[in-house]
């Protein structure tokens, strides 16, 4: 009979049979819990903007650049302004995600109805109200029997135009009001078909740079700002200093005093929690320096807005980036830091493993060799639970069955590590081999 011993320096068969049904439960959790917490953003954003050469506008264009380094496309939208953007947002069908919204724009209780979170004020948007010269405005009760553009209805100035107008008595049927788009209006104030325009803008725009130095259009100075801030809550009162559009030319030549609401983003609040950070990183990058009406620092932040801010970019703009985010990319960063309670269960879950499963192999591998002492145990059973005078009919048949297992063990793989095993099952086969020859007075070779 040929006999033939298989050993191997390690059982990878028994080690993927004791490690991989563990192995695979853990990589199901694992990508069930990467799915329901989905760690990256998504690749695409929309964003609505404003009108054309408008200072959204030329924004937006700042954000498409900033998420552009992180791999994230984003399709800007043009659109009225602010009332527009608030509309889309809060359409269904729409397919906006996030959008410059001023403040002012709507109330806390129907934001949060709404589903809508702020990322943040961005920046000062004075109410800009440029007029002729010869229109020698002084006073806003000077505006009746004026033509005035207050601009579209999608861009909310009509509205935060009203409220100054109703704050100082004057009905708005008194006044000739239009409301073309900024750039045609701006071509009928030049023209002199119409006496002075509205805007509400920061000063990166472009039609608000050229009419702060074109001749003979003058800006309205707003003296009694202060107390504008005072009576609405989401204005402010900044100052646009003398010079700052020229030095050389001095122009201002004076202080103006103007009231300002804020632009804000604002997003759905299904927005990913990363994408806020990206977009709250890039708000910091690009309206993060000083301006004309602001500190270096002062924006973005939280204040401003009636809108919920988010909770992610609230810390952002009071802690700064998280730890991880100063030290590693970003994506690697914000994996560890949307999957962590994952990671740490993983880490309660394998230090206690590691101590199970060496034993579990060991056990799986001895078991190859234990599980025959059973069919061994059988062939002498078979032999002892019958009377001596008819043991002879049974030997035959159990040393036959005792040979069968004898080389079936031979075949065995086993690690040389456990080969005493596997050599003392051999001595107990030909123990029980011996003991059943000489039960039947056979003499054993």
């Amino acid at each position: 009979m040929k006999k033939i011993l298989k050993f191997t320096s390690f059982s990878l068969r028994d080690l993927f049979v004791t490690v991989g049904p563990l192995v695979i439960l853990i990589a199901a959790a694992c990508y069930f819990a990467y799915k329901l917490i989905n760690p990256f953003p998504p690749s695409q954003v929309v964003f609505s903007t404003g009108q054309d050469s408008s200072a959204y506008a030329e924004f937006g264009k700042k954000y498409a650049q900033e998420l552009g380094k992180f791999g994230i496309t984003t399709t800007l939208k043009s659109s009225q302004g602010s009332a527009e953007n608030l509309r889309l947002l809060n359409d269904e069908d729409s397919d906006i995600d996030i959008a410059f919204v001023q403040s002012g724009s709507t109330q806390h209780a129907d934001a949060e109805r709404s589903g809508l979170i702020s990322i943040g004020s961005l920046f000062y948007e004075p109410v800009w109200l440029f007029y002729r010269e010869n229109a020698q405005l002084k006073n806003l009760t000077q505006l009746k029997k004026m033509k005035v553009n207050v601009g579209t209805d999608g861009s909310g100035v009509p509205k935060l135009f009203n409220a100054i107008l109703e704050a100082n008595d004057i009905d708005i049927n008194s006044v000739k009001t239009s409301k073309l788009a900024d750039t045609p209006a701006t071509v009928e104030l030049l023209a002199g078909r119409i006496d002075a325009l509205v805007f509400s803008s920061a000063p990166d725009g472009l039609l608000i740079q050229m009419l702060l130095r074109t001749p003979g259009i003058k800006l309205f100075d707003f003296s009694q700002a202060e107390a504008y801030s005072r009576r609405f809550p989401y204005l402010s009162h900044v100052v646009l200093p003398r010079g700052i559009v020229d030095f050389s030319r001095d122009m201002p030549v004076k202080n103006y005093h103007l009231i300002a609401p804020t632009a804000t983003l604002v997003a759905r609040e299904g927005l990913h929690p990363a994408l806020v950070d990206l977009i709250a990183q890039a708000a910091v990058s690009i309206h993060g320096g000083a301006g004309w009406f602001n500190k270096k620092g002062e924006f973005p932040n939280g204040s401003y807005t009636e809108i919920p801010v988010a909770p992610q970019a609230e810390k952002f703009y009071r802690d700064g980036a998280p730890l991880l985010q100063r030290y590693f990319p970003f994506w690697v960063a914000n994996f560890v830091e949307r999957m962590w309670i994952v990671i740490v269960a993983l880490g309660a879950l394998i230090i206690p493993l590691s101590r199970i499963l060496p034993p579990l192999y060991v056990w799986k591998v001895r078991s190859r060799v234990y599980r025959w002492y059973g069919q061994l145990r059988s062939v002498e059973q078979a032999i002892e639970d019958v009377p001596p005078e008819k043991r002879a009919e049974l030997f035959p048949a159990q040393l036959t069955r005792l040979t069968e297992i004898e080389e079936k063990v031979n075949q065995i793989s086993i690690p040389l590590s456990f080969a005493d095993e596997l050599y003392r099952l051999r001595s107990n086969i030909n123990l029980v081999r011996k003991r059943i020859l000489w039960l039947s007075g056979v003499k054993a070779a």
